[in-house]
């Protein structure tokens, strides 16, 4: 991994940074391996409380494409049509 996890280290807990990086792993893993559905959806919901504006969530999740090639969005879309306990897997 050669980029950075866009994240906001003024304005956030250290507890709310981890909880972030940890979306953005799960993301990266849905693309780089496989991910649990309900693991995946559960981190977006706690990254969701740490980022309720949407556009924020547009901003971050832009820059981490941007920096990465791994769409948050289309990850959490799938993951959302998908059933529970289903694995998610990406294709680039």
């Amino acid at each position: 991994m050669s980029y950075h996890y866009p994240i906001d280290e003024i304005y956030w807990t250290k507890e709310e940074i981890i909880d972030v990086v940890n979306f953005y792993s799960m993301v990266e893993q849905a693309y780089e391996k496989q991910v649990n559905r309900d693991d995946l959806l559960l981190s977006y919901t706690r990254f969701k409380q740490i980022v309720p504006s949407k556009s924020e969530e547009k901003k971050l999740c832009g820059q981490f494409e941007k920096e990465s090639g791994y769409s948050c969005y289309r990850t959490v879309k799938k993951a959302k049509e998908s059933a529970a306990g289903d694995k998610i897997k990406m294709e680039q």
